[in-house]
């Protein structure tokens, strides 16, 4: 029963601070506001997560749970991966909260590269595509740019395309950026 308790807090406390960093952005967020948030006492916060900076890791931990691209025709992989990004930013707004504060805070900024490059990286790897570290950055400017313009900066356009026209937008794009040859080695 302790063990429910605790993973109950633990859940409340996390939420909390996604929310909060969300809204306040990682500097001016605090842990006596989390822990105001998640209903229980500042105390608690610190001895599950340590500190602020522990605590960020915690919310912001993300697994894209990349699709297995190896057997996809490499003309759709783009829209593959596209449909699948956008579905993930949809369904979990950690990515959202991460995007907001990575901009101003290193530790928002290294976990951000760890989800894009780290995640995509070794997924392009497994499927065979060379130079995965670069594809994995040029990829990581369309999501990213694509996620800051809808979910953060709101553009309207951007905000009402269907997940459908956004892949039919970014797809191409993105294939590209999977199949076509390395510009040094064009």
């Amino acid at each position: 029963m302790a063990e429910k308790k605790s993973d109950r807090t633990r859940a409340a406390i996390l939420a909390a601070a996604r929310e909060r960093f969300g809204a306040d952005g990682y500097e001016r967020a605090t842990i006596r506001a989390i822990a105001a948030d998640a209903a229980i006492d500042p105390a608690m916060v610190m001895r599950y997560y340590g500190n602020k900076e522990k605590l960020f890791a915690a919310a912001a931990e993300f697994d894209v749970r990349l699709p297995d691209l190896s057997n996809v025709p490499r003309e759709q992989a783009g829209e593959v991966l596209v449909r699948h990004l956008i579905e993930r930013w949809e369904e979990d707004d950690t990515l959202r909260v991460l995007l907001r504060t990575a901009v101003t805070n290193e530790a928002s900024a290294e976990r951000m590269r760890q989800v894009f490059v780290g995640q995509l990286t070794p997924t392009f790897e497994r499927a065979r595509i060379d130079r995965p570290d670069v594809r994995a950055g040029l990829i990581a400017t369309q999501a990213l740019g694509f996620a800051l313009c809808r979910y953060i900066l709101q553009f309207k356009p951007v905000v009402e395309l269907t997940t459908d026209e956004a892949v039919a937008w970014l797809g191409p794009t993105v294939t590209r950026y999977l199949t076509a040859a390395s510009p040094s080695q064009a």
